[in-house]
C-alpha cells in the first residue's frame, strides 16, 4: 500500500533558450521538460543550467535519465553503448534579490534505483591520464572527487534502461522571496580525444526539485509505477511478469533465486544494435535555402514529384512508403532501368549507360537504348527478380563470347561498347580477397552476421592516421575468412587492402567504381598478411590433395587460381621457379619454416616437410599474384 500510495510532487526546471548551448554541448527542450543532448559531443565538459523559483524551502533534487530513439542504442546516455557517467552533481543557490550571495548546497545522501559496484573505465574512455578514474554507485556523484562518477552500466540487457536518482541536502534550502538555482553536471569521464566515440555524457535527462519534507526516491521503477495505474483485472501477462520481477528483488526469502538470476545476467551476451525507422508524428518543415546556406531558409516547399513523370496518386499521403510505390510503378521505368544498368555494369565492366551514377540530362547516351528498355520491362514483369536478371545476362551469347580481342576489333571498338567480345575486367576489391581465400580453401560462405576485423596495422586507428582513436578487435583464428563484404570499415579509416583495390570510402555513395592498376596492388597480394596466409594454406592444400609429381601439383594449384591448366611455356617457367626455390630453401631451414607458416598458421602434422611446404608457398604467392587470377574474362 505504501508503494502504490501518493508520491511527492517534483517541479521540473526549464532552462532558458540561451542556456541550451553550454560547455560545447547543444541541448533541446522536449515537451515533458526533459532535455535532449544533440550534435557534437565533447568528451569532457560541464553542463550548467540556472533556474529561478519562488519556492522558499527546497528539500531535495531529482535527476532522471530517460531513453530516446535519437541516442545510441536509445540511451539514456550518449556513449557508444548508450550509457553515461556523472562525475559530480552540484547546486549553487542565491537569493533573487541578492544574486551575488551565492552558496553551494552540501549533499549528504544520494539514492538511485540502479546500483553498480566500483568498476574501471573501458579502454575507449582512456584519457591518457593516471588511470584513477572509476565509475560506481550514485554516491560518487556527490563525493567531491572528479575521478569518481555515478555509472549506469548494469551490463548487457540492462544498461539501456531509464534510471533516476535523488540528492538530499544537509538542510533544506530556505530563502524568503525566492531563489536562483544553478545546476552543474560535471561529465569528466570521457576519453582524451574530442570525438563522439569517446564521450560518456548524459543523453536525455530531466532535473527537478521538491519542497516536501519527506520527498525521496520513488522505490518503484517507472514502468512498474505505470503498470500499477492500470486496474488489476486489466493488466496483461507481461505487465504482471514485470511487477513480479521487481517484487522478488524486495524479498529476503527470494535471495537464492535472485542471486541465481544475477549470475545468469552476468552471462548475458553483448548485443548488437540496428537502426530502425521511427516515423515522425509531425512532418518536418523543408525550405529552399538561399544560395545553399542552411542558415538562410527562404520559401517553404511541400513534398512532390517531377511534373514530367507520371503523377503521384491524389488519394495517397506523401509518405516514404507511398513514394517507394510510386517509384516502382510500371509507369515509372527509371528505377528498373537504373537497376538493370548497374547489374549490366557488374558483368561487363561498363553499363549500357556508362554514367550509371547519372541518368539525367547530363548522362551519357545509352549504347543500346532498346536493349536497356527491354531488359527493364522484362525485369518488372519477372517480379523484380535479381536472380532471374543475373541468370539471363550470364547465359546470353553476348556474355559468353571470348574476351580475346583482334587488332581489327580493338581499333574499331577499344572500349567494347558494341559488345563484339566478352568482358574482361579486374574484379572488385572484396572479390580479390575472396578469390585468394577460395583458392586456399579457407573462404567462409556463411551469410549474414556481424562484421569481421581482419588483421590491419595498429597505426591506422590512432592519430594522425585517424581523426580519433578507433577500436579494432582482431578476430580469432579462422574468423577473418569471411567474404570481403563483411569486413568492418570506418568512414574515415578505410581497410587498406580494399582501398588499394579501389573500394570506395564509406563517407559517400558510390555507384561506379574506378579500376586502377598500380604496383601497390601487386605488393598487397604478395605481402599482405592474409594473402601470405592464403598462400601457405594453398601450398598445404596442393601437397595434400594433388598428385605426387610436381607437374600434377602445378596443374592443380594453377587451376585453383585461374580455372585452367597452365600452358607448356607457363609450366616450364613454374618448374624452373620451383627448382630454384627448393635449392634456396634447403639451405635455410629456419627461413623455410617461417615462410611455410609452421610456427603460427599451419599445423605441424602436414604430410610434407617444411622445405617442400615453403617451396610451394612461394609458388602459391606467384599464382595468387597473377593478373589472370583476379581478372574475370
Amino acid at each position: 500500500q505504501s508503494v502504490s500510495g501518493s508520491l511527492p510532487e517534483w517541479t521540473s526546471i526549464v532552462p532558458s533558450d540561451e542556456q541550451l548551448y553550454t560547455g560545447g554541448q547543444r541541448y533541446r527542450m522536449l515537451e515533458d521538460a526533459s532535455i535532449l543532448a544533440e550534435g557534437y559531443a565533447p568528451t569532457k565538459h560541464s553542463t550548467i543550467f540556472s533556474y529561478e523559483t519562488k519556492a522558499e524551502s527546497i528539500t531535495s533534487f531529482q535527476l532522471e535519465q530517460l531513453n530516446d530513439p535519437n541516442l545510441p542504442r536509445s540511451g539514456p546516455g550518449r556513449s557508444p553503448e548508450g550509457t553515461s557517467a556523472l562525475s559530480e552533481f552540484s547546486v549553487d543557490y542565491a537569493p533573487l534579490n541578492h544574486p551575488e550571495q551565492t552558496k553551494t548546497v552540501k549533499f549528504v545522501q544520494a539514492h538511485a534505483d540502479s546500483r553498480i559496484g566500483k568498476a574501471s573505465l573501458k579502454p575507449y574512455y582512456d584519457d591518457k591520464g593516471d588511470g584513477k578514474r572509476v565509475i560506481g554507485p550514485v554516491e560518487y556523484a556527490i563525493d567531491g572527487k572528479n575521478e569518481t562518477a555515478w555509472g549506469i552500466d548494469r551490463g548487457p540487457g540492462r544498461r539501456n534502461l531509464p534510471t533516476k536518482a535523488v540528492f538530499i541536502p544537509e538542510s533544506p534550502i530556505q530563502v524568503p522571496g525566492g531563489v536562483r538555482l544553478t545546476f552543474k553536471l560535471a561529465q569528466l569521464h570521457g576519453g582524451w580525444n574530442s570525438d563522439d566515440n569517446q564521450n560518456h555524457n548524459l543523453g536525455r535527462f530531466r532535473i527537478s526539485f521538491s519542497t516536501l519534507p519527506a520527498a525521496t526516491l520513488d522505490p518503484l521503477p517507472r514502468n512498474c509505477r505505470e503498470i500499477l495505474a492500470v486496474p488489476r483485472d486489466q493488466r496483461s501477462p507481461r505487465q504482471i511478469d514485470e511487477l513480479f520481477s521487481y517484487w522478488r528483488t524486495t524479498r529476503d526469502d527470494w535471495k537464492p533465486q535472485n542471486d541465481q538470476i544475477e549470475t545468469l545476467w552476468s552471462r548475458f551476451p553483448e548485443p548488437s544494435s540496428q537502426l530502425v525507422l521511427n516515423p515522425r508524428t509531425h512532418a518536418r518543415k523543408t525550405s529552399l535555402l538561399d544560395r545553399g546556406d542552411f542558415l538562410k531558409p527562404s520559401k517553404q516547399v511541400e513534398p512532390g514529384t517531377p511534373a514530367f513523370l507520371h503523377p503521384f496518386p491524389k488519394d495517397a499521403t506523401p509518405t516514404r512508403l507511398n513514394f517507394a510505390k510510386w517509384l516502382v510503378d510500371p509507369k515509372s521505368p527509371t528505377v528498373a532501368r537504373s537497376i538493370v544498368n548497374r547489374i549490366w555494369q557488374e558483368h561487363f565492366g561498363t553499363g549500357i549507360v556508362a554514367s550509371s551514377e547519372d541518368f539525367g540530362s547530363q548522362s551519357e547516351t545509352p549504347s543500346h537504348r532498346e536493349l536497356l528498355d527491354w531488359l527493364s520491362a522484362d525485369f518488372m514483369e519477372q517480379g523484380w527478380s535479381l536472380k532471374k536478371l543475373h541468370r539471363f545476362i550470364v547465359t546470353s551469347s553476348t556474355y559468353r563470347q571470348s574476351s580475346q580481342v583482334t587488332p581489327e576489333l580493338l581499333a574499331k571498338d577499344p572500349a567494347n561498347r558494341l559488345l563484339g567480345r566478352g568482358p574482361r575486367v579486374r574484379v572488385d576489391g572484396e572479390i580479390v580477397r575472396d578469390i585468394a581465400l577460395s583458392a586456399a580453401g579457407l573462404l567462409d560462405m556463411k551469410i549474414g552476421g556481424a562484421s569481421t576485423h581482419p588483421p590491419a596495422p595498429d597505426f591506422l586507428f590512432s592519430p594522425p592516421a585517424s581523426y580519433g582513436p578507433k577500436q579494432w578487435k582482431l578476430q580469432k583464428p579462422g574468423e577473418s575468412y569471411r567474404r570481403g563484404m563483411y569486413t568492418f570499415r570506418y568512414r574515415s579509416v578505410p581497410y587498406p587492402m580494399l582501398q588499394t583495390f579501389d573500394s570506395p570510402n564509406g563517407d559517400f555513395s558510390c555507384v561506379r567504381r574506378s579500376r586502377s592498376n598500380t604496383p601497390l596492388q601487386a605488393l598487397t597480394t604478395l605481402n599482405e598478411p592474409l594473402f601470405v596466409e592464403c598462400a601457405q594454406h594453398l601450398a598445404r592444400r596442393t601437397c595434400l590433395e594433388a598428385g605426387s609429381t610436381d607437374e600434377e601439383r602445378l596443374a592443380y594449384a594453377f587451376r585453383l587460381c585461374t580455372a585452367r591448366t597452365p600452358t607448356s611455356d607457363e609450366n616450364k617457367i613454374l618448374q624452373q621457379l620451383l627448382k630454384n626455390q627448393q635449392q634456396r630453401l634447403a639451405d635455410q631451414p629456419g627461413q623455410a619454416r617461417k615462410l611455410a607458416g609452421l610456427t603460427a598458421v599451419l599445423v605441424q602434422d602436414a604430410e610434407a616437410d617444411s622445405v617442400t611446404l615453403a617451396t610451394w608457398t612461394a609458388i602459391a604467392r606467384v599464382l595468387l599474384n597473377l593478373d589472370e587470377t583476379i581478372t574475370r574474362e
